[in-house]
Formats: structure tokens, sequence, C-alpha cells
């Protein structure tokens, strides 16, 4: 048996070669720097803090986050902490302050703990392990 030739094949394409050739590293010149401009009847918006002033040294350190009930373990490294107290809570990606309304030491409700106790206290925002608790 013969092969036949097909009538009008296409020739197969091969994909395209990208530009290898490097490109040459133009220098810019120097310039001044620019002042911002203003624009006429807006005044440039000033810059906020991001969260409260806070004391120098935090005064403990969350060590878990308990999810279904919104409450967070935190180690107390330093002074103490009272029911009544202002917490703020500061991480990569937390940041907020709150009165403590409730401290639980092995499940038993406390008014009050010291240096080296770990405590849960309820929060009404995520924490993550390693954020640091400052007293406000």
């Amino acid at each position: 048996m013969a092969k036949r030739k097909k009538a009008g094949k296409a020739k197969r394409r091969t994909p395209r070669k990208k530009n290898l050739k490097k490109k040459s590293i133009r220098k810019k010149p120097v310039s001044k720097k620019k002042k911002p401009t203003v624009r006429k009847g807006k005044k440039a918006a000033p810059s906020r803090p991001k969260g409260p002033k806070l004391p120098a040294e935090p005064i403990g350190r969350v060590t878990h986050y308990f999810p279904q009930v919104k409450a967070a373990a935190v180690m107390i490294e330093r002074d103490g902490i009272r029911t009544g107290d202002v917490l703020y809570f500061k991480g990569h990606t937390t940041g907020f302050k709150q009165k403590i309304e409730s401290i639980q030491i092995e499940r038993q409700p406390v008014s009050q703990a010291s240096q080296g106790d770990e405590v849960g206290i309820q929060v009404r925002s995520r924490t993550r392990e390693h954020d640091l608790v400052f007293k406000l």
C-alpha cells in the first residue's frame, strides 16, 4: 500500500524564542528633590499614630487563643492585673484595647493576677500567640 500525501498540510509551528538580549542599564541623572505639591484649598492630612501611647515594657504575652469562647491565655511576666484594668493587645495583625471584664486561673474566676500567673481573659477580637499585652 502506498501512502498518500494529504493536500494542503500546514507546517507545524514552533514557539517563538524570547529576545534574550540584555537591556542596557542607563543611569538616570540625579535630580533635586521636589517639594510635595499642595492643592489649593486642601490641607495635607496629618499623620496619625497607630494606637495609643504604650508603656516601654509589656506586662505579658499571649500564649494561646480559644476561638470558641473568644478568650486569650496570657502569661503575666511583669506587675499584675485586676478586673477593670485596660489592656492593649499588640501584634503583627492585632491592635486593640479592652477593659478586663473577667479573669480566670485554672477555670476559676479571680479578681486579680500577679507575676508568673497564666490567666484566661475574655477578649472581643482575635489574638495570636506571642502578641504583646500592655497595661494602659
